[in-house]
């Protein structure tokens, strides 16, 4: 530092006083907190929540370097995540909603010896006044609809998750209308967990988790027991719950990169009895995630031996033709039509690909479409019974919709025709209208008047 550096230093410290809760972990004094304003409620942000502030910020002699309240814009940010500087992940932790507090923070804890020019000198010493107006949990559901909400209560350690496929060891509780229902420690590979009563969204939460990490997750009830509940915990329909996560160790899957051909040809036979064992027991979406593995192992592989490639073509369509099943139980049908469509990449004239192709498009109302495919069923496979009964079923739905269209365009012509013959009426009567507005009876009146 320099002697100029120092003597500014110096000058700031004196034009305000030092004095507040020192938040710092080691207690040096390099962030000093003052309450302005008593917040309500007991609760403060956690890491990872995504929180909204007002802010002023100004060197320690009053001069204002940036403020929130000047754009009349909120400032959001996730805490603990190094979006911000060092001071603000410290010290918002300890704010309570509608909470104004005064941070001073010296150098280490805001932009350094640097500083941040042209408004903030090297080696500044900041002052935030900070107004908390809400935060929330961090989402981590695939449409960010709410379905899963994390609260860090310790951070975990190190920069890797685990994967699908990864084992994990774990302590749980579950709770549901504050009643704790689910209390273990177990072993498991993230994706069998529902086998053993652990809901999806812990599964899912758990591959943004680090080691050691414990978590607070809230889980909609289409990322916990659903619509049909749990026997096994007594868990009604549409529960929300909400459980305590530690991830205590894991050790990750290997990724498709890591594997060699010969292990990916040898796991893909094991992968694909498990997901036909999940199907058989109805578990139609952990069933799919065990054909995906093959399909992310084999769908690109290449400069194979014609030993090895007849051998990952045939677990590529069998994991497609078993995905396609899986989506059409599941209701998502244009998945299904994907799958169908790549398994006919590998075998264009598979059964199960055009029966199960036409039954995602018959799902999908596209009865034109689904019967052609259904009479190509037929045509390659006559003792198909199914693919004829699914023939009369479509083309009952489309005389059903050509009759409802004849019915629906007959009204709309009629009332065209109505329409045009009232549009008519009026012309002709507008035609026989004297100018003026005169009626014939008036006009013949006022050529009597004198």
């Amino acid at each position: 530092m320099t002697a100029e550096e120092v003597k500014n230093e110096e000058e700031q410290q004196q034009a305000m006083p030092m004095e507040g809760e020192d938040l710092t972990p080691k207690k040096d004094g390099g962030l000093l907190k003052v309450i302005m304003k008593e917040g309500t409620g007991n609760e403060t942000p956690m890491t990872g929540d995504k929180v909204s502030v007002h802010y002023v910020g100004t060197l320690l002699d009053g001069t204002k370097f940036d403020s929130s309240r000047d754009r009349d814009e909120q400032f959001t940010f996730d805490l603990g995540k190094g979006q911000v500087i060092k001071a603000w992940d410290l010290g918002v932790a300890t704010m309570k909603i509608g909470e104004v507090c005064r941070l001073i923070c010296k150098p280490e804890y805001a932009y350094g010896v640097a500083g941040n020019p042209p408004k903030i000198p090297p080696n500044s010493t900041l002052v935030f006044e900070v107004e908390l107006f809400h935060f929330k949990g961090e989402d981590l559901s695939d449409k960010e609809d709410g379905g899963i909400i994390r609260r860090i209560l310790t951070k975990g350690e190190g920069y890797t998750k685990p994967n699908e496929g990864a084992t994990v060891e774990v302590s749980l509780e579950g709770e549901w209308e504050g009643k704790v229902f689910d209390r273990r420690e177990l072993t498991f590979e993230v994706g069998d967990g529902e086998g053993l009563g652990i809901p999806r969204g812990i599964e899912k939460a758990l591959q943004s988790m680090e080691k050691g990490e414990e978590s607070i997750i809230k889980l909609s009830p289409s990322y916990g027991f659903d619509s049909t509940g749990s026997s096994q915990f007594n868990i009604p329909p549409g529960a929300e719950l909400c459980y305590k996560v530690k991830l205590i160790s894991f050790e990750k899957a290997k990724e498709s990169w890591e594997m060699s051909t010969e292990e990916k040809l040898e796991q893909g036979p094991i992968v694909k009895e498990k997901g036909t064992q999940y199907f058989k027991e109805g578990k139609y979406k952990q069933a799919a995630m065990q054909y995906k593995k093959i399909v992310s192992w084999l769908d690109h592989e290449s400069g194979l031996s014609e030993q090895d490639e007849q051998k990952a073509r045939a677990l590529r369509l069998a994991a497609h033709l078993n995905l396609a099943m899986c989506f059409i139980k599941i209701q998502e049908h244009a998945q299904a039509l994907e799958n169908c469509s790549k398994a006919l990449e590998l075998d264009s004239c598979n059964e199960k690909a055009l029966f199960r192709r036409s039954e995602a498009l018959f799902a999908l109302k596209e009865f034109e479409e689904a019967r052609k495919g259904f009479q190509k069923v037929v045509q390659l496979y006559p003792d198909n019974k199914a693919a004829k009964t699914q023939i009369t079923a479509c083309q009952q739905f489309l005389r059903e919709q050509y009759e409802k269209d004849k019915r629906l365009y007959a009204n709309m012509f009629s009332k065209f025709a109505e329409h045009d013959t009232k549009k008519e009426a009026a012309e002709k009567v507008k035609d026989e209208k004297p100018e003026n507005g005169q009626t014939e009876e008036g006009s013949m009146e006022l050529e009597q008047n004198p």
